[in-house]
């Protein structure tokens, strides 16, 4: 997803349509990570999760060849949303996977280092995608994604085991529609999956808007742009390494309040950059890098409560936790691009709005 924010300007210019219309190539590619995730969790509860994510990343690889090799923005877009839906086994499957073979503190501290691991890879992609597209075009950080979807595929068919062994009562779509909806039923789960999301793709409302904040507000070059990228990923880097000492060693409501009170306050400073007219490259920087490293800090422990509500439905739960997470960062980039397009007081408003939200809900699950 990342990958391809710097050539979004481009990309448009390219296919004659505009902001709003290639924006969509990250929007209904976070709608497509929403619908899909609850699909892998409970059949990988059932079949295994190799095969499964294998399947997958081939769909993944197939969609993002397509995009590559698209004629126009229609097409492009709907091999966006398939990219996507292959894409997202391997969010719901890699967290299902860490917590096949761990719980606690210490299922926490392995998806801290997930989160660590997670977050380089998005931070690199844009300085790739942003002198890909200066040099190459466009098409460039399509094509990337491609290598990269094929070279994950073959990495996984020879060096992934299969670390689930489906119970009984996976058996046939009941059991496993019954503990789906257990799952919503819980008020523990709801808290940890609704805080959660607030907390962690709440940062895509800046994303969406980011390349026409750096680029036309700012007046920065695409390649500069995938730069700033790297420093911002490496501030939710730094969350997934300090999530990973802290577990163990601090109680759980306590980590979660220390990295949503980092968010909250990383997004005030965002959002009164612009009237206070202290709005420049290095207060938007540091200020979202701050946002995301309160985000790494938070992501692991909430998305630990929500797994382990039911460890017997353990890919039922990551998926619908991934659902609503995707879904609400499709629903910051749609306030984003709807709600007065580029604006940095609209980006910092649903930042700052989901971060205590997200505290909020965090709280109400740690009381049950």
């Amino acid at each position: 997803m990342h990958l391809i924010v710097p050539a979004l300007p481009a990309t448009a210019a390219a296919l004659h349509v505009s902001a709003s219309v290639v924006q969509l190539t990250i929007t209904l590619y976070i709608v497509g990570l929403a619908i899909g995730q609850p699909l892998y969790g409970p059949i990988s509860d059932r079949f295994g999760r190799r095969p499964v994510l294998l399947i997958g990343l081939c769909l993944f690889t197939a969609g993002g060849l397509a995009t590559a090799i698209a004629p126009g923005a229609i097409t492009l877009i709907v091999a966006r949303v398939v990219q996507s839906i292959g894409g997202c086994s391997g969010l719901v499957l890699g967290r299902a996977i860490v917590r096949d073979s761990a719980s606690g503190d210490r299922a926490a501290a392995r998806l801290a280092l997930l989160t660590l691991v997670m977050s380089m890879a998005p931070a690199i992609a844009p300085v790739i995608g942003g002198y890909a597209t200066a040099y190459l075009g466009w098409r460039a950080a399509f094509a990337v994604i491609v290598v990269i979807g094929a070279v994950t595929t073959a990495l996984t068919a020879l060096m992934l085991p299969e670390t689930n062994r489906p119970v009984a009562t996976s058996r046939g779509g009941t059991p496993l529609l019954i503990g789906t909806v257990r799952l919503l039923r819980s008020h523990t789960f709801r808290g940890f999956a609704i805080g959660g999301a607030c907390t962690t793709t709440s940062f895509y409302a800046f994303m969406a808007a980011s390349p026409f904040i750096f680029e036309d507000l700012l007046r920065q070059p695409p390649q500069r742009v995938g730069l700033y990228y790297l420093l911002l990923m490496l501030g939710l880097a730094a969350g997934g390494f300090t999530a990973n000492r802290l577990a163990g060693r601090m109680r759980m409501d306590r980590a979660l309040r220390l990295g949503n009170m980092i968010s909250i306050a990383a997004a005030a400073w965002f959002l009164l950059t612009w009237p206070t007219g202290t709005f420049g490259l290095a207060s938007v920087v540091v200020s979202v890098a701050l946002f995301m490293m309160g985000a790494g800090i938070a992501s692991p422990f909430a998305l630990t409560g929500a797994v382990s509500v039911n460890p017997h439905a353990i890919g039922a739960a990551s998926g619908l936790y991934g659902f609503i997470q995707m879904s609400y960062g499709a629903l910051c980039t749609v306030v984003v691009e709807s709600w007065n397009p580029g604006s940095v007081i609209t980006v910092g408003v649903v930042m700052l709005g989901s971060a205590v939200v997200g505290q909020i809900a965090l709280s109400l699950a740690m009381r049950q």
